[in-house]
């Protein structure tokens, strides 16, 4: 099957083998498609599914090399399985793109070790498994490579019934670092991407209406979609960012800038802020 080629004003990346975890749907499934549109192969994984059948038959139909790897990654055997297999089919992937994540709205005072553990497993754990299991293939292999890890604006902000999200993105923007440290030195660049709220209408991860209209306030005035994010990666991965590792880009439509929803702190200047008032306390 001959790869599609890329379209006018993007770079070609034909030969670059991608893998994709997360990319049953969201923001995984927009990345897998970017790449597709660059001519590269694409190997999708997440748990089985027939939107992920789905999404590599689609990608096949429109004329890319698309593999689907089924893989449930709070297995800590399916990391290096799954490098294994994708290697198998397409040669060491060039770019990795950890993209699974779960987000469950649970209160501390109703938090359980399971729960707690459950999204720290794929969360994190996963995305350091697949990432050291790729680097060890390409290291043996002499070659380069780029990792991306899809983070998140709750990295930086707790909310309500999300300390296990927010503390797992936290910890996985210091792995995004840690790796960049440790694989830098064999030409492996490793990076993040941190969304804001992006509407991806996840059965996954399902977020209220009220949810979703009160994260989506940002100086642009819309959520996120996950073409935004995918465009992104894909830069990040790619030749244009050739000394870029170890940092996070945020996509959040200026949300994490500042808020555009408090008033004004004081309709007018005091006589001091005017400099008409000598001898006025300052504040």
């Amino acid at each position: 099957m001959t790869p599609r080629t890329a379209p006018p004003g993007r770079p070609a990346a034909s030969g670059r083998h991608v893998l994709v975890t997360g990319a049953a749907g969201g923001i995984g499934a927009a990345v897998c498609v970017a790449f597709a549109q660059d001519g590269c192969t694409v190997t999708a994984s997440d748990l089985p599914s027939a939107a992920l059948t789905d999404l590599a038959d689609r990608l096949a139909g429109d004329g890319t090399t698309a593999h689907a790897l089924p893989a449930d990654l709070a297995d800590p055997d399916a990391a290096a399985t799954l490098v294994e297999r994708a290697t198998g089919l397409a040669g060491p992937p060039d770019v990795l793109v950890n993209a699974a994540g779960i987000y469950p709205a649970t209160p501390l005072t109703e938090m359980t070790a399971e729960i707690w553990d459950r999204v720290m497993d794929i969360n994190v754990r996963a995305a350091m498994l697949t990432s050291a299991a790729l680097a060890r293939v390409l290291t043996a292999a002499g070659a380069p490579g780029s990792i991306v890890n899809i983070t998140s604006g709750a990295a930086l902000r707790a909310r309500f019934g999300a300390a296990h999200y927010s503390a797992s993105k936290a910890a996985l923007e210091m792995l995004t670092r840690a790796c960049a440290v440790e694989f830098g030195p064999h030409g492996i660049r490793v990076n993040a991407v941190s969304p804001g709220f992006v509407t991806v209408d996840s059965a996954v991860n399902p977020v209220t209406e009220a949810y979703a209209a009160a994260v989506s306030v940002n100086p642009l005035g819309r959520p996120g979609d996950p073409d935004d994010i995918a465009r992104a990666v894909r830069w990040v991965a790619g030749p244009e960012a050739p000394w870029m590792t170890g940092s996070v880009v945020r996509l959040d439509g200026g949300a994490s800038a500042g808020t555009t929803t408090l008033p004004r702190h004081w309709p007018e200047l005091s006589g001091t802020q005017a400099g008409t008032a000598a001898g006025e306390a300052t504040r």
